[in-house]
């Protein structure tokens, strides 16, 4: 039919929906439906010395650029290769030092501009979509949204010079607009930001909150596998955000980054809002107005305690903002109650932080059936929370609950990564060892 195609799997105009992912056979719980290494990408500056630079591989013993010290990489291969897109920022970073600290997104948008240039074809990661052909909802940015870029630009600007030829400031605003809606960020098992790439071809899939396939990466590849039965003629869908909260909030969410309201039939249902705001049992209900209240406090702390993270308060702050507002939402909310699990949630990975293995373990174990109720029936956020648990409780000599719950991580990731995915491997290997 003219579109481009991938194995099994084609292009099309999904209805009300722009272009789309269809399949054009059947796919089986867990299969592969598709890989796409990254068209480019960026390792975060936090995990630097733990992961190779250039293909991302978590490793001891990495050696060092030996000219600004702060790249780190596998072997002389990995170098070699990483060097076209290293060389943007090195000597930069050589002289600004500790004042060279462009955005991630201004990284990742240097690389593509440098990587526009020496390459003319298609490449392997456009098979169906070509970064040209993203969609930057342009006309749909608010000041503020403009702004950003406009900094993001000014940035790009002040701290790559030398290795780059920069289309004018409209081109560069389109290009910016266009990673804000199609850029990735990459994360490990335990759901840990790596960095953020660039994936044509995944960014093709539509969203929905009921996905039928999951994306997971193998260092700079993305890997795209179903987690429902997926038939002939059925389009793809992967989730763009986080499915814990409820319907008005993932459209919030969806609508801020990505300017769509999703239809899918739990949007439309809203069959879990009801658990996912779960009042606490009390004799007397408090009324709707207390709860209306006590949700939009919910959300304006959600994002206070972004904002601290942010700005490097004292970790001991961050847990009192934690448990402060947990008590309060407490008052009105059930435990299970998403904006509960948020908070107990950044607690617990405060608490990991500070090496607080007790605290973490208690606030996870807190966590684990709900989420298992409001996700998915295959989440990473599941798979991921079940792995924290494993790996405390082995740390801290419960071995049989530890066993118990890696087994859980492992079922999960099985369909989600696939049973030969290094994640997997890694994780028999910590079963077998104690």
């Amino acid at each position: 039919n003219g579109q481009p195609r991938q194995a099994g799997l084609e292009r099309f105009q999904s209805p009300g929906r722009g272009r789309g992912l269809r399949a054009r056979r059947r796919f089986a719980l867990g299969e592969l439906l598709f890989a796409c290494p990254a068209f480019t990408c960026v390792l975060t500056v936090n995990e630097r010395g733990n992961h190779c630079e250039g293909c991302f591989a978590r490793r001891e013993g990495l050696f060092k650029c030996g000219k600004c010290k702060q790249a780190f990489y596998c072997n002389v291969e990995c170098q070699k290769q990483d060097w076209p897109l290293h060389k943007l920022e090195c000597s930069a970073m050589c002289v600004f030092g500790q004042n060279w600290n462009p955005s991630e997104t201004v990284r990742l948008t240097a690389r593509i501009l440098a990587k526009q240039k020496t390459q003319t074809e298609r490449c392997e990661s456009e098979k169906l979509l070509s970064v040209k052909e993203f969609e930057s909802h342009l006309d749909k940015l608010d000041n503020e949204k403009m702004e950003l870029i406009q900094s993001d630009i000014s940035a790009l600007h002040h701290f790559y010079s030398k290795h780059i030829e920069y289309p004018d400031n409209a081109a560069l605003v389109v290009l910016f607009a266009q990673v804000n809606c199609n850029g990735f960020t990459i994360e490990d098992e335990e759901l840990s930001h790596l960095g953020s790439a660039i994936f044509p071809d995944v960014a093709l899939m539509n969203h929905s909150c009921c996905p039928n396939v999951i994306v997971t990466y193998k260092g700079t590849v993305a890997e795209v596998r179903a987690v429902q039965e997926i038939e002939p003629g059925d389009e793809i869908f992967t989730s763009y955000i986080d499915l814990l909260y409820p319907t008005e909030d993932r459209n919030d969410r969806l609508k801020d980054s990505y300017f769509f309201t999703c239809d899918c039939r739990e949007c439309i249902t809203k069959v879990k809002d009801k658990d996912k705001l779960e009042i606490r049992k009390l004799n007397e209900p408090p009324p709707a107005e207390a709860v209306r209240d006590m949700i939009k406090y919910a959300r304006n702390v959600i994002e206070e305690f972004r904002r601290a993270k942010h700005y490097k308060y004292i970790l001991c702050e961050l847990l009192e903002i934690c448990e402060l507002s947990l008590e309060k939402m407490g008052s009105v909310f059930a435990e299970s109650n998403v904006y509960m699990l948020h908070m107990m949630y950044q607690a617990m990975g405060v608490c990991l932080y500070m090496q607080d293995w007790e605290g973490a373990l208690r606030y996870g174990q807190k966590i684990i059936k709900p989420y298992s109720k409001h996700y998915p029936l295959y989440s990473l956020n599941v798979a991921s929370m079940w792995l924290k648990l494993g790996r405390l409780y082995m740390g801290l000599e419960n071995r049989t609950a530890g066993v118990k719950a890696l087994k859980k991580a492992i079922a999960i990731m099985e369909i989600a990564h696939g049973k030969d995915h290094p994640y997997v491997i890694e994780i028999k290997k910590e079963l077998e060892a104690h």
